[in-house]
């Protein structure tokens, strides 16, 4: 019972110093998702009414990313990209990398978005006078962003537990943090624990404010479960 509360103490003992670690494991969840946003969607678009040589060459961006893994994405960009006179500070490599990994799995839940839209929406928007681009913009990608949040979620899920691996960079995310902390205290167990309990908050907080926005946008009549890998 005594050790019981002497590793209880010492784990709120070291609490704030794995929170410091957990801001950065934040942005970079964080700029990570906007990254593989910014990337996915467009690609999502043009796997879908790009034709097929866009269409084509956008699979095969995806299927390579999604098939090296991640901590060799990693490796690549820290250490690959100063030999072409590119060199990139470890937080911002981490990013990229995440970043991009990220956005072929995003690629594929806005594609899948955009095709639950019937076509006949479309064909609408076109008998009323709009421009193709225009019904795309207006009528398809409104929707589709409110039907990808679920699939979404997940990604959000697993880009959080894929940044540990930014401590492979010299990051000093939560897992680099607690390792400090093991190095001097000898408590990996306590550290661990405490690490482990961190990240599950951060899901299951994430996971629930998602929750409330897709059922505050979600479309009537439409029901969708969450994407998987």
């Amino acid at each position: 019972m005594t050790s019981f509360i002497e590793n209880l103490n010492f784990g709120w003992s070291i609490l704030p110093a794995l929170l410091n670690g957990t801001v950065i494991t934040l942005e970079l969840t964080f700029f990570s998702l906007l990254l593989g946003f910014g990337i996915g969607l467009p690609l999502g678009i043009g796997q879908v009414y790009g034709g097929n040589i866009v269409s084509r060459a956008i699979s095969v961006y995806e299927r390579v990313v999604r098939s090296i893994p991640l901590l060799v994405i990693l490796m690549l960009v820290f250490y690959g990209l100063p030999s072409v006179g590119l060199n990139l500070p470890a937080f911002l490599a981490a990013v990229i990398g995440i970043g991009v990994r990220s956005s072929a799995y995003q690629s594929q839940i806005f594609r899948g978005a955009i095709q639950s839209i019937k076509s006949g929406q479309l064909l609408a928007a076109r008998s009323v006078g709009m421009t193709r681009m225009q019904a795309i913009r207006d009528i398809t990608i409104p929707q589709a962003l409110r039907r990808a949040i679920p699939p979404w979620t997940n990604e959000f899920t697993i880009v959080l537990k894929d940044t540990p691996l930014a401590y492979a960079l010299g990051v000093v995310e939560l897992l680099r943090k607690g390792r400090y902390i093991i190095y001097s205290t000898f408590k990996p167990m306590v550290v661990f624990i405490t690490a482990a309990l961190i990240y599950f908050v951060l899901t299951r907080a994430g996971n629930s404010l998602l929750d409330y926005v897709n059922e505050r946008l979600k479309i009537p009549g439409y029901e969708s479960g969450r994407g998987m890998r």
